[in-house]
């Protein structure tokens, strides 16, 4: 998924939010210039009753996907800086583990690297949210991944052929441990992130009838 116009500096305001949770765990929007209550600038995300009961039959990955595609639908597809702002933390945060889960399950992240995705996951506060979400495992290794994004990003996303690109896998062998480590325990964290959406429905979206 490529995410227009989204520069780090853009994404400011949303580490900004992750900054002032209040004791309850509300997500609270401050806006030097505007003033405005939090459904007068939040996008409606729906998720249909009928939906949701039959993804969750069909398993954690579906049930997490159904919120993810509502989401994606809210805002018309295409996250920019201006769809983020009308997006809360905790939806901002759940695009954001959706796209690291497509790009590292299917390249590892030699290709979340050299698709540009890392400035999304690395440069904002991604593993703050997901530790305070308890995934405390994925946040380490996001962590240990920012360090070695900073260390090969020049060469990882420059152009390049395909022969080129199979061949990164090979000059950085440092991301293995990375990609071994999340296939390990992406079952686990997808299972953690569904009973965390399930805990927490109105951060994420409305049922509807």
């Amino acid at each position: 998924m490529v995410v227009a116009g989204v520069a780090p500096f853009t994404l400011q305001r949303y580490e900004e939010i992750l900054d002032i949770i209040n004791f309850n765990s509300t997500f609270i929007l401050y806006f030097a210039r505007f003033a405005l209550p939090l459904q007068a600038i939040m996008k409606e995300v729906i998720v249909k009753d009928e939906r949701l009961q039959q993804a969750a039959k069909e398993g954690m990955d579906a049930f997490v996907k159904a919120f993810v595609d509502a989401i994606h639908e809210a805002i018309g597809g295409d996250l920019t800086a201006e769809t983020m702002a009308e997006l809360n933390a905790d939806q901002i945060t759940l695009l954001a583990w959706d796209m690291l889960h497509e790009e590292v399950m299917d390249g590892g992240f030699v290709q979340l690297i050299h698709n540009g995705l890392g400035e999304f996951i690395f440069k904002n506060p991604f593993a703050k949210a997901v530790k305070q979400w308890g995934l405390r495992d994925l946040s380490k290794l996001i962590y240990e991944g920012h360090t070695l994004w900073l260390k090969y990003r020049g060469e990882i996303e420059k152009d390049c052929t395909e022969e080129e690109f199979m061949a990164l896998f090979e000059r950085f062998p440092e991301f293995d441990d990375l990609d071994d480590l999340f296939v390990e325990n992406e079952e686990a964290w997808m299972d953690d992130i569904a009973h965390y959406i399930d805990d927490n429905l109105d951060r994420f979206a409305t049922i509807s009838a």
